[in-house]
C-alpha cells in the first residue's frame, strides 16, 4: 500500500508535519489487514509512538484520523495505475508501442486479484455520503487523481496515440470508471473469463481512443 506522502502535487501533502503523517501511515498500514471498527486509539499511538495530545493536536478526534487514512488509501491503487500509465506514455516511441504498453496495464489494472481493493474503495464512497468532511476531502483527492490522468491523455493526444477531438478530463472519468465498475463481476456467482474482459477494456480503448 503506498503510505503518505503519495504520489502527486498535493500541498496538503507536502506541508503536511511529520507527526501527522506517522500517525496517518500507521491507521494506512493497520487498514492493510482489518476493518476501521477494529482499530483502536491505543493501538495507533503505541504503534507511531505518539501522544495522545499531539494525535488530538492534528487531528479534532480519531474518527477524523480514520478518514484521513480512508482517503489516502481510496486513492493509492489508482496513483499506481497512474505511475504505470506515465511509463508507458513516456516510453513509447511509436503508437503500436503505446497500445502493447496499455495492454499491460489493462491487465494488471482489471486483475481479479484487486477485488478487495475495489470493495474498499467501494465502501469508501459510500461512507463519504452523510459525512461532509470525508465527501470533501474525497472530492480533493478525486480532483487530482482525474487531473493526473487527463493531463497523460492529453499528452497522448499531443503524442498522435488518442483521437483529438476527445475531452481529456471525460476520458479521464471513464476510465477510472470502467476500472472501478469491474466490481460488479466480483460480486456474482458466475464470473466472466478475466482475459475477455481484458480483451474487450483492450479494444474499446484502441478502437475508441486511438487517433
Amino acid at each position: 500500500m503506498v503510505l503518505w506522502p503519495i504520489t502527486g502535487d498535493n500541498a496538503k501533502v507536502k506541508n503536511a508535519h511529520p507527526t501527522k503523517v506517522a500517525l496517518v501511515n500507521t491507521v494506512v498500514e493497520l487498514l492493510e489487514d482489518r476493518r476501521a471498527d477494529e482499530i483502536t486509539s491505543e493501538q495507533v499511538l503505541e504503534l507511531s509512538s505518539i501522544s495522545k495530545g499531539s494525535m488530538y493536536h492534528h487531528f479534532v478526534d480519531f474518527p477524523a484520523l480514520i478518514d484521513t487514512a480512508r482517503v489516502i488509501r481510496y486513492a493509492g491503487w489508482v496513483d499506481r495505475s497512474i505511475e504505470l500509465l506515465t511509463k508507458v506514455v513516456t516510453s513509447a516511441k511509436t503508437k503500436e508501442e503505446f497500445f502493447l504498453g496499455l495492454s499491460e496495464v489493462v491487465k494488471v489494472t482489471q486483475s481479479p486479484t484487486l477485488r478487495a481493493s475495489r470493495f474498499e474503495r467501494a465502501r469508501i464512497l459510500g461512507l463519504a455520503d452523510g459525512n461532509a468532511k470525508l465527501l470533501h476531502d474525497l472530492g480533493e483527492e478525486q480532483k487530482r487523481l482525474t487531473d493526473s490522468y487527463s493531463d497523460l491523455i492529453r499528452e497522448a493526444q499531443e503524442r498522435g496515440y488518442f483521437r483529438s477531438d476527445l475531452d481529456p478530463a471525460t476520458v479521464a472519468v471513464l476510465i477510472q470508471a470502467y476500472t472501478l465498475g469491474r466490481i460488479v463481476d466480483d460480486v456474482t456467482t458466475d464470473q466472466m473469463d478475466p482475459e475477455k474482459w481484458n480483451t474487450l477494456i483492450r479494444e474499446i480503448v484502441e478502437k475508441g481512443f486511438g487517433a
